[in-house]
């Protein structure tokens, strides 16, 4: 019975890693950008994978890059972080539904390395999850990450300097990269955007605050802004239909 359970828990990890393979592979180039950016915002490699290691969370730490690239105080890109990963509430309280019931000290060991792919592909698996299966798909994309993270610094550094203090422009084209998918296919991003970037520039050039709380209140309300439109349509929705 013992073996059986034994066998049973390292099939579970197994096709976890399985499951992650895809993840890993498609993280290597962005991993890879993100350490090169790195290098060229002033990173040491240390503090590159480091970063990676504690943080992993892509869209995050290109937003750290930026704005530590801007001077911004480090209690600023704390909290803006924090706001552009709040869905990891939504994420993991829904996951949390599909879970097996495991101890309170595994749960909190995977729910670290959920991002928006692992939890893509967890709550996408027929059947439940459970804590090998979630530590086998987690390791699988965390070790893609932080490797190439790594290496994208290490070929960074091998760049002429000139190359190098060119690449901050890709920083700029990686959020371009990630915007754009979101704003085809849903018009709300697009609000949101305009929103944020409109409410930031006035901030700014009326020197209202610093330029980082100038970007953490300017997300807040847009999204505010955002929803509470979302909301009061829906609401006008139901009274119609009534």
């Amino acid at each position: 019975m013992e073996s059986t359970l034994v066998v049973k828990q390292a099939t579970d990890f197994k096709r976890g890693i399985q499951s992650g393979i895809s993840i890993a592979i498609g993280y290597m180039p962005v991993a890879l950008t993100f350490g090169l950016i790195a290098k060229t915002t002033g990173l040491a490699l240390g503090e590159t994978v480091m970063m990676s290691m504690l943080v992993f969370a892509g869209a995050a730490q290109y937003i750290s890059l930026s704005l530590l690239a801007q001077g911004i105080g480090i209690f600023e890109v704390i909290l803006t972080t924090f706001i552009v990963n709040i869905r990891h509430f939504l994420m993991s309280a829904s996951l949390n539904e599909k879970a097996e019931e495991d101890s309170v000290g595994a749960r909190m060991g995977y729910s670290f390395g959920i991002t928006d792919e692992t939890f893509s592909v967890a709550a996408t698996r027929e059947g439940t999850v459970n804590a090998r299966y979630m530590f086998g798909l987690n390791l699988t994309a965390y070790s893609s990450w932080v490797v190439f993270s790594g290496l994208g610094f290490l070929i960074g550094a091998g760049l002429p300097q000139t190359l190098q203090e060119s690449m901050s422009v890709a920083l700029y084209a990686m959020f371009v990269g990630l915007l754009v998918p979101s704003m085809k296919s849903n018009v709300k991003v697009v609000f949101l955007a305009a929103l944020a970037a409109a409410f930031n520039s006035i901030f700014t050039m009326a020197e209202l605050m610093s330029t980082g709380w100038a970007i953490v209140l300017a997300t807040l309300l847009s999204a505010i802004l955002v929803e509470a439109v979302e909301t009061f349509k829906k609401g006008r929705g139901t009274e119609t239909d009534e």
